[in-house]
């Protein structure tokens, strides 16, 4: 049976996302910023593997204006402002399986410009 492209696609990615979670993982100290592209929106999270837990969370649905990759810049800046709050400085980049080109490359560039070091 044929597979479909977009489903090899996503295979692919999934397969890369798992070999850079078996290098990283986030703690107290310095969380993971996860990161998650849909067709619709780009989302960032602040994980703390060690307890298995969210500290903070940002998305493009509300908290970003523009488009594109100038919303993608917001996303990283709307989370490094949280994780301010959180008094957390340092953290992991997960780009989730995705290439660092475009809206994630611009997410880090933001969350940086933010005050997180990565």
């Amino acid at each position: 049976m044929k597979r479909h492209v977009t489903q090899v696609k996503k295979e692919k990615r999934i397969r890369r996302h798992q070999r850079i979670r078996a290098r990283v993982s986030g703690t107290k100290d310095r969380p993971r910023l996860s990161v998650f592209k849909s067709n619709r929106a780009l989302y960032a999270q602040l994980i703390d593997d060690d307890l298995g837990i969210t500290l903070a969370a940002a998305h493009a649905k509300v908290s970003a204006k523009g488009r594109g990759i100038a919303r993608a810049k917001t996303v990283g800046e709307d989370i490094a402002k949280k994780a301010k709050k959180h008094k957390i400085s340092r953290v992991v980049f997960d780009r989730g399986g995705y290439m660092y080109t475009g809206k994630i490359k611009e997410l880090a560039e933001g969350a940086r410009k933010g005050g997180l070091k990565f």
